[in-house]
């Protein structure tokens, strides 16, 4: 009996399959983890923001167009009183005429400066100009420039020498081209719009609209 079991057991052990037990199959490594695949994920939707209202186009300007601006006369050196008669000149300077006329001065004097008052603003004339518009001279004509009370009101700064350099200004000649009462006159004449050439001398001809 003892030789029947063992032959049993033998068979047992031959018809027995060779692979791995059923409880060590379910074993796995530790390197081989069950794939975690997921699913694809959903595509954005893009955010576009909405496109702004478009703009009304601005209405019309009602403003006025400038008109262009003209070159003045006085700074092609004929001065702005190019238009200026003389009657609309001396009718400007009723006031002056009127301190002249009230005043205690001598005759010649009063005419002196009675013919300065002619002198559109950015305008010149020369000594010999003015005393030839007088009859007289034009050593005359500076001594009764030195004794103006009224300037540069009643305008002796107008008058020039002769060749349209400055001369001289309230009884005093400039020494070497320079002073004071120099500087005064041409800053008065700059003011009224006239224009001077590199030596100091002023552009343009002289005016002679008194006749």
């Amino acid at each position: 009996m003892a030789a029947g079991t063992k032959r049993k057991h033998q068979d047992a052990a031959v018809a027995a399959p060779s692979g791995p037990s059923p409880s060590k199959a379910l074993k796995t490594s530790p390197t081989q983890r069950p794939s975690t695949s997921t699913s694809p994920a959903a595509p954005r939707l893009s955010k576009r923001k909405a496109a702004p209202p478009p703009i009304p186009p601005s209405p019309p300007s009602t403003a006025a167009t400038p008109e262009p601006v003209q070159p003045s006369s006085a700074a092609a050196g004929t001065g702005t009183g190019a238009g200026t008669t003389l009657e609309q000149q001396q009718q400007q300077m009723q006031p002056q005429l009127a301190l002249i006329a009230a005043s205690s001065r001598t005759p010649f004097e009063k005419r002196v400066w009675a013919a300065l008052c002619g002198i559109p603003r950015g305008r010149v004339t020369t000594y010999g100009h003015l005393s030839a518009h007088l009859g007289s001279s034009p050593r005359a004509v500076g001594n009764a420039l030195r004794r103006n009370p009224f300037a540069p009101a009643v305008p002796c700064h107008r008058v020039v020498a002769t060749g349209m350099s400055l001369g001289g200004f309230k009884g005093k000649w400039p020494r070497d081209g320079e002073g004071i009462t120099l500087d005064e006159k041409r800053r008065l004449l700059r003011a009224e719009g006239i224009r001077f050439d590199d030596k100091g001398r002023v552009l343009g001809t002289p005016w002679v609209g008194w006749d």
